[in-house]
């Protein structure tokens, strides 16, 4: 690519507002942005694949280094307030010292920016002195750059999916919304008979004929409407259902580090959009369809009355449609934006409900009432522009209409006088002509519709087009058991590039029927390595193996039949406690559960409570303390009669006596467990140590340790405690 080749002496250049859908992608959403403005348009998904990120999010070295893996020159200035007007834009702004955004251009009185967190923003230098940390990023296309251009992710076909029974739905309302159709044409033209004949005439049975005929009409148009919206409502509450079950299925099998990395209110906004496009391709879409036919219907009825008059019709709606396209980018502008502002605002409730016990403890609720309603301020703000636009546009509506009304009416006048028409001619055009407009500006308004349509299709994209958990299984002899043993060879594992290894080189076996305990301090990466294990992340390199079988041959669903889990992120679900220890089983095994309760020391508790088992819980609060919590978790583990059992402090509640009562328990389940725990009697309880503290580095053989040495090294305090199962 010549270096004049990146010449630009258009107005072609326009800087797209990316959001980000991670909670800390905002440095990979204005690289987006800006290589869009220079004409490689690309999503965050074709980032996403290229650079790996961290909840961690990025910094400015690592920003530099993306950018020229982009082929964007990319140097970071210090910049003073006032010279930011000197910046080559679009330039990156570091913000509030956690946040990137994009400095579109500077007025004298305001800062215009694109914030992939909210979308574009106006900001006096007042506001923009509270975010901006005085560092910025000037960026320019270097040699290789190309110029891209990006085709639609997803269209609305492929968000709806496979529904049964659609075409034939909206076959069925088109064809009852024409017949209405057709009797509303004919309304006009009865009218015009009867002042043209009927009253010139003065023919009374004519006269009541055509009343007859008209009420005859008014009756087949309400039984045709009213079957219509049957249909309709049939249409939308099936289409809901279906899709809302398609996209509830496609998030279930998405990986736990989609969930990881964004926030819940999020999550909850993109799948609602399934609720917005279902509402306007049920309703929208007919209804557009009948306005065309309808509209181009009245089109020819004018033009049959009077040329002219037409004409002048038609000048005035396509003024409404140049003001609606001329608007049509601020209009999407703002509505997104409050489209994240809201799931950000439903964010904030959720974590201020869930959190409700800590902020009482700790006296900040003016604090959460002063974000919430600052928060709340923000939506209010962006409602109150989208409905500005509105009402702009119902204002210029209304005048057109009115003064194209009065001009039809003086010109057709001047025509009756003429001789050119009748009465009744006017009278019948002048009501196509209002049926006319009224379609066109609704088609309009539908196409407008349908266009801020694309933002939902975008949010909902993250997570249709968001590819599930790989689970490409084998085919198995049916008396082929798998053997209950873990292997790990030269796994390596770190969140995003540039970070260091949490699980470098590391390789191990574990044996059928062993007793594991993953030692050593916080944040060597126990539970990653749990995590690992289990299929929930997967290793930059080297493989698990599971009974000699690569965990990615095996099948992720297969093997989870095998193991039972106890996480430290697990939780009640909203039910009874029998529900929650059998996991919602539809046909429960109460012999079986009640064995499972015994084996985790919480049948005896349980019984105790009025309801026993059908004593419920829920997700926010529940009658049992945090030990009584684990054992549950712990049965409902157990009720899965897992063959590998998988404890990340499990136990971490319990008192070291009742803890000595379930781990022998356990122990005689014959179970291989890989249990992750801090306290001394936990550790020796085991057959095997593995010292992550070591091994993560890779300097460890395969084997581990034993036990007691282990348990000397890492609590030396307890050396002599000989307590244990």
């Amino acid at each position: 690519m010549l270096v004049t080749d990146r010449l630009e002496f258009g107005w072609g250049r326009v800087l797209p507002s990316i959001l980000q859908t991670e909670a800390a992608e905002c440095g990979l959403a204005c690289l987006a942005m800006v290589l869009g403005f220079f004409g490689h348009h690309t999503d965050l998904s074709d980032l996403r694949r290229k650079f790996s990120l961290s909840l961690r999010g990025m910094n400015a070295a690592q920003l530099v280094e993306a950018a020229g893996r982009v082929d964007l020159a990319c140097r970071a200035l210090r910049v003073e307030l006032d010279r930011l007007k000197d910046l080559a834009t679009p330039a990156i702004l570091h913000w509030e010292f956690n946040h990137f955004v994009v400095l579109k251009r500077v007025t004298p009185r305001h800062v215009h920016i694109h914030d992939p967190a909210v979308g574009p923003r106006r900001l006096t230098l007042e506001d923009v002195s509270k975010g901006f940390t005085g560092v910025a990023f000037e960026l320019a296309p270097s040699l290789p750059f190309r110029k891209r251009r990006l085709k639609p992710r997803l269209s609305l076909r492929a968000t709806i999916g496979k529904i049964h029974g659609l075409k034939r739905s909206l076959l069925q309302i088109l064809m009852l919304a024409l017949v209405l159709e057709a009797f509303t044409l004919a309304g006009p033209w009865l009218t015009q008979w009867i002042i043209d004949d009927a009253l010139v005439s003065g023919d009374g049975d004519l006269l009541t004929v055509i009343a007859l005929a008209l009420l005859l009409l008014g009756v087949v148009r309400v039984a045709v409407g009213a079957v219509r919206s049957w249909v309709i409502v049939h249409l939308s509450t099936t289409l809901n259902l279906q899709w809302s079950a398609n996209t509830m299925d496609h998030l279930l099998r998405l990986p736990v580090s989609y969930f990881e990395k964004r926030h819940m209110g999020d999550v909850l906004s993109r799948f609602g959009a399934t609720s917005v496009i279902q509402q306007t391709v049920t309703t929208g879409f007919v209804s557009a369809v009948l306005d065309g036919l309808l509209a181009t219907a009245t089109l020819a009825m004018m033009f049959l009355y009077d040329v002219a008059l037409a004409a002048i019709v038609v000048v005035a709606v396509m003024l409404y449609a140049l003001l609606r396209t001329l608007r049509y980018e601020a209009l999407r502008s703002v509505s997104e934006g409050q489209i994240v502002r809201m799931a950000k605002l439903q964010t904030r409730l959720m974590e201020t409900i869930h959190g409700i016990e800590t902020i009482k403890l700790f006296n900040r609720q003016p604090d959460r009432k002063a974000r919430y309603v600052k928060l709340s301020v923000d939506v209010a703000n962006t409602g109150v522009a989208v409905q500005r636009l509105t009402l702009a546009f119902q204002a210029v509506n209304g005048l057109l209409v009115a003064a194209e009304g009065a001009f039809v009416l003086w010109l057709g006048s001047r025509s009756v006088l003429g001789g050119a028409l009748t009465v009744g001619m006017l009278v019948a055009f002048v009501s196509y002509k209002d049926q006319f407009t009224t379609r066109v500006c609704s088609l309009i308004d539908r196409a407008i519709e349908f266009a801020m349509l694309r933002i939902h299709t975008e949010r909902l994209s993250d997570i249709v087009l968001t590819p599930p958990e790989a689970d490409q299984s084998f085919e198995m002899a049916g008396d082929q058991q798998i053997e209950a043993s873990i292997e790990l060879r030269n796994v390596r594992f770190r969140y995003s590039e540039g970070e260091p290894w949490i699980i470098d080189g590391l390789s191990l076996t574990i044996d059928s029927g062993d007793s594991v305990a993953l030692a050593g301090p916080s944040g060597c990466g126990k539970t990653t390595l749990i995590k690992l294990m289990l299929g929930l992340l997967e290793p930059e390199e080297g493989e698990v193996l599971i009974g000699g079988i690569p965990l990615a041959r095996l099948g992720l669903r297969r093997y989870r039949e095998l193991v039972g889990t106890v996480m430290q992120s697990d939780r009640l679900f909203a039910g009874s406690l029998a529900d929650n220890i059998t996991f919602f089983d539809a046909v429960p095994d109460h012999t079986r559960l009640a064995a499972c309760a015994k084996a985790a020391c919480i049948h005896d508790t349980i019984l105790k409570m009025p309801m026993g088992y059908h004593t419920l819980v829920g997700d926010m609060g529940n009658a049992l303390s945090g030990g009584q919590v684990q054992r549950v978790l712990l049965a409902r583990a157990l009720y899965k009669r897992p063959r590998v059992l998988f404890l990340d402090e499990a136990t971490s509640h319990l008192d070291a006596a009742l803890e000595r009562e379930i781990s022998a328990c356990v122990a005689r389940l014959g179970l291989t467990r890989i249990i992750v725990a801090h306290r001394p009697e936990t550790v020796r309880s085991c057959n095997r140590v593995i010292d992550l503290g070591e091994c993560v580095a890779g300097s460890r053989p395969a084997g581990g340790h034993r036990s007691g040495d282990v348990g000397r090294r890492l609590y030396p305090s307890t050396a002599n405690d000989t307590t244990g199962t």
